[in-house]
């Protein structure tokens, strides 16, 4: 895992984690780093289990090994002292997620960061909510045109009541 200082970690977010005000509500050290592209792999929505129960009412996001693609994402650091919220809040210790460490290229070169795969995927669209995040925050860091327009086209699941979207909406206003 690379490290900007002894204290920090690098992370690299491709879902709900790259709009800032979604990390930081447990993970209030990260800040942001660079935009970056990580080849070989494709973005996709689903659940750990077929029919599990999601905080955001539908697929999350995950990664998966495929040749000649790519998913654009931000590095954030991270102090130390929030892996563990970060591990908490993707489900590392109930199996949902495991950390997993990529090269990430950006401007500055390639970068060695932390991010995180679904286990046992199931794919399963996204609630509007969950895609509303992703899509602020691929706005917010500036990723390229085009992969936005890609992640605006993603198809949801239509569920329309609470979600985390709530608790994220009084913290941007």
């Amino acid at each position: 895992m690379s490290t900007v200082n002894c204290a920090r970690f690098m992370y690299f977010a491709f879902g709900s984690n790259l709009l800032k005000e979604r990390l930081q509500l447990a993970n209030p050290s990260a800040i942001f780093f660079s935009t970056g592209r990580l080849k070989d792999y494709k973005l996709n929505f689903g659940l750990w289990e077929k029919h599990a129960e999601s905080a955001w009412h539908g697929g999350a996001a995950t990664i998966e090994f495929c040749p000649g693609s790519e998913v654009w994402g931000v590095i954030w650091t991270l102090s130390n002292e929030n892996l563990s919220s970060l591990d908490k809040q993707e489900g590392v210790s109930l199996g949902q997620y495991s950390p997993l460490e990529v090269s990430v290229e950006t401007d500055q070169g390639l970068m060695l960061c932390r991010t995180y795969q679904m286990n046992n995927f199931h794919a399963s669209p996204p609630s509007p909510q969950y895609k509303q995040v992703v899509c602020l925050g691929a706005k917010q860091n500036g990723l390229p045109v085009d992969y936005l327009k890609s992640l605006e086209a993603i198809q949801t699941n239509s569920y329309n009541g609470p979600s985390i979207l709530d608790q994220i909406g009084t913290v941007m206003k």
